[in-house]
């Protein structure tokens, strides 16, 4: 009986073997054509647990081995054996950590030399070399390069990550999700620029790792983001042909004419040489325009020749009324016309969708952006992105001309086809194409931008918000529509401490209101407001109180005097003349601001506790220490109630209630408060956020009160870096910590 027990499971464990191997076969077929990363995260799971069953297995073959003998197993050992040996093959398939969603193209021709080039270059270990930026004029080929050389050398990095770098904020964003993938503790800060930092370290300290910063426009713009050390490779595309100190330059130009012919032939099945050969000197051998006259050849089933014919027929008619677009070839653009005019004639929708994806940012336009949107987009646009069916058709048209590419929940558009359609419109098109976007966008950008739940949506629209509002500004398009979008990606600058680009913003939307309303109008008092509140970050208190003057003004004739918005305002201006010194006109207006607000909110309410906390502020500098406590306990209340005990605005009142403790004398109660602010600003921020600087100073000044004077010297100057960073050297918080460390050296 036991004897068929063993013998039992013994063909059950060579039967769940068999059917692990034909699984991990069908893993390997699929994951040697995909790049989706989100496919290849979920083959890599698979893959673990493939391998915790091995080790299962191995378990209980060893129990085995106890009752039978080697003889008797030996089927099990081999099967054993070819698993294991399975799983080492598959994983050598791929890194462990990717994020390209670019396909290897089939139809890559030649570039052998500047492939060997840029192979040998990057591991020749001479200093520099690690870092190749593949130059060339648009449309070259500088990112199927790179993509070729990644497919190629995949298995000898255990990272490889690519980089959108053609906007700040999108090449911020991208270098810093790489922290999620390498899960380093930092990945869940809100400050992007600490989880970046966190991730050039791991570079610097780790091997194997490949990053392509793709579409990079400035030497300046990437420097801070290469790792220093050569531990792994960096790959540049740019069209920008200086790059001096930052990387060796690869230059990258047209095919010879060999292989212009081999691709057109392969690309498009044909075989007439001779007819190749002229349609490659017609479109200059720019290896994009050969791609896509390749693509239209195979959709619409003609001849190289008629091709050829048809692109030197269109091309007068095409370009007689528009001007000649700057920054590609006349063959590139005639091509892209010809194939946007045969998705025309097909589906007028996949006509417009292209339109409208025209004036976005080129890279990860979510899916989601239209069917959220309906409202906003004109027939038959709008019936197309609420039937998922309809809009498959419509992407398929694109894609069936090299239009546009997809990945995921996102697409993208080459930025030379996005100029080729808005050349193609008419102004009134444009305008009306510009309008449609800014206000679909409008409607997307979280209202609550500021507030840090709603970064990752913010992050991931931002370069689409300012790329539509640039279109909307030189068109002059929906002015009131944009001056909102400007607005809020400002807030959201503002609270991630960007605040120089901020300034920007919200002086733009500023121009924007005053234009389209004048400046005496409610609309425009609260850009102002917004714009006092930057430039106080800044440093520039006399410009911040002007500003929150001239916002008062506006709006107490708007709303009269008591209403919540007239005490935001009051609040704010109360705040910088606390700043300037004023204490008694500060108190005057925070104990205005918290009356409005107690009427219209009653006494419990989260915009009563900042009024409530800011007061206790000014009752602590005019020497009310019991008052000052009182304010900010029933503030610190109000807040954990509405929010919980680790939101950064309880952080806040939590920091000051300790600053109060400290006058107090209750020094060790102080100690505690800093210490329980600065880790929920940490965990929220990161750690060289300037709210941070501020509970750090604050926790030196209390460890100097207690005699600790190395930790205070310690915590002061890193107040004073993160401050120095953030604020800049003569900002008057930078100057604060920098007395703190004069006056402490004098001790």
């Amino acid at each position: 009986m036991n004897e068929d027990i063993t013998k039992k499971r013994v063909k059950d464990l060579e039967d769940n073997i068999h059917q692990d191997l034909k699984l991990l076969k069908e893993y390997e077929d699929e994951e040697r054509y995909e790049t989706d990363p989100r496919h290849l995260a979920k083959y890599r799971r698979e893959i673990e647990r493939q391998r915790e069953s091995l080790t299962r297995y191995q378990k209980e073959y060893d129990e085995l081995r106890r009752q039978m003998t080697q003889e008797e197993l030996q089927n099990v050992t081999d099967l054993l054996q070819q698993k294991d040996a399975k799983l080492d093959e598959i994983r050598k398939l791929m890194p462990p950590i990717w994020n390209v969603s670019q396909h290897r193209n089939p139809n890559f021709t030649g570039r052998e030399g500047i492939l060997k080039a840029l192979r040998s270059g990057l591991s020749s270990g001479e200093p520099a070399a690690w870092k190749q930026a593949i130059i060339g004029m648009g449309g070259v080929g500088k990112t199927q390069l790179a993509v070729e050389y990644i497919y190629r050398h995949k298995t000898e990095y255990r990272v490889i990550w690519w980089i959108r770098s053609e906007e700040l904020a999108t090449m911020a964003a991208d270098y810093a999700s790489l922290a999620v993938d390498l899960n380093l503790p930092e990945k869940e800060f809100e400050d992007q620029t600490e989880i970046a930092k966190a991730v050039k370290r791991w570079l610097e300290h780790n091997p194997s790792w490949l990053l392509i910063f793709d579409n990079a426009q400035d030497p300046g713009e990437i420097r801070n983001y290469l790792p220093l050390g050569g531990a792994g490779h960096v790959i540049i595309t740019s069209r920008n042909p200086v790059w001096g100190g930052v990387a060796k330059r690869l230059p990258a130009r047209v095919f010879d004419r060999a292989e212009s012919i081999e691709f057109l032939c392969k690309r498009t099945g044909q075989e007439d040489k001779k007819a190749a050969d002229a349609l490659a000197d017609e479109l200059g051998d720019l290896p994009l325009a050969l791609e896509q006259a390749g693509a239209y050849i195979e959709t619409t089933s003609i001849s190289l020749t008629e091709y050829q014919e048809l692109f030197q027929s269109r091309r007068k008619e095409l370009w007689v009324d528009e001007s000649h677009p700057p920054d590609y070839p006349d063959s590139v653009a005639t091509t892209w016309s010809l194939a946007m005019e045969q998705v025309s004639q097909e589906t007028q929708t996949a006509a417009d969708l292209l339109n409208l994806y025209a004036f976005l940012a080129p890279d990860d336009i979510p899916l989601e952006l239209l069917s959220g949107g309906v409202k906003h987009l004109p027939e038959p646009l709008a019936a197309t992105a609420t039937d998922k069916l309809a809009m498959n058709r419509a992407i398929k048209a694109l894609r069936q001309y090299s239009l546009i590419d997809t990945s995921g929940e996102s697409l993208s558009v080459h930025r030379l086809v996005q100029a080729v359609v808005r050349d193609r419109l008419s102004e009134d098109d444009r305008k009306r194409w510009t309008e449609t976007v800014v206000r679909l966008l409008s409607s997307a950008f979280p209202f609550d931008s500021e507030d840090v739940r709603t970064w990752h949506q913010s992050s991931r629209l931002l370069p689409h918000a300012l790329e539509a509002a640039a279109h909307a500004g030189l068109l002059e398009a929906a002015p009131e529509v944009t001056l909102y979008i400007l607005n809020q990606t400002g807030m959201y600058l503002r609270g991630r401490a960007e605040f120089a680009e901020a300034k920007v913003l919200f002086e733009r939307a500023l121009s924007l209101a005053e234009e389209a309303y004048g400046s005496d109008h409610p609309e425009v008092a609260a850009i102002v407001n917004n714009l006092g509140g930057v430039l106080q970050d800044l440093g520039d208190l006399q410009g911040a109180k002007e500003h929150y003057e001239r916002a008062l003004v506006i709006g107490e004739e708007a709303y009269g005097s008591d209403h919540p918005k007239v005490a935001t305002i009051v609040n704010n201006l109360g705040s910088v003349l606390r700043d300037l010194g004023d204490l008694q006109g500060a108190k005057e207006h925070f104990e205005r601001a918290l009356k409005i607000d107690e009427e219209a909110y009653g006494p419990d309410h989260p915009e009563v506790a900042r009024y409530v906390n800011n007061l206790g502020l000014i009752l602590q500098d005019l020497g009310d220490l019991q008052g000052a406590k009182e304010h900010f306990e029933r503030a610190l209340k109000i807040d954990e109630e509405a929010y919980g005990s680790d939101h950064p605005k309880v952080a806040t009142i939590v920091n000051n209630l300790g600053g109060v403790l400290q006058d107090l004398g209750d020094l060790k109660g102080a100690k505690e408060h800093y210490e329980r602010a600065l880790k929920i600003d940490e965990k929220t921020y990161g750690p060289d956020h300037p709210n941070v600087a501020r509970s750090v100073n604050n926790l030196g000044s209390v460890l100097q009160d207690l005699g600790d004077l190395q930790g205070a010297k310690e915590l002061f100057e890193r107040a004073l870096s993160i401050f120095r960073k953030a604020l800049g050297e003569d900002h008057p918080s930078t100057a604060t910590v920098r007395n703190h460390l004069e006056l402490l050296a004098n001790v």
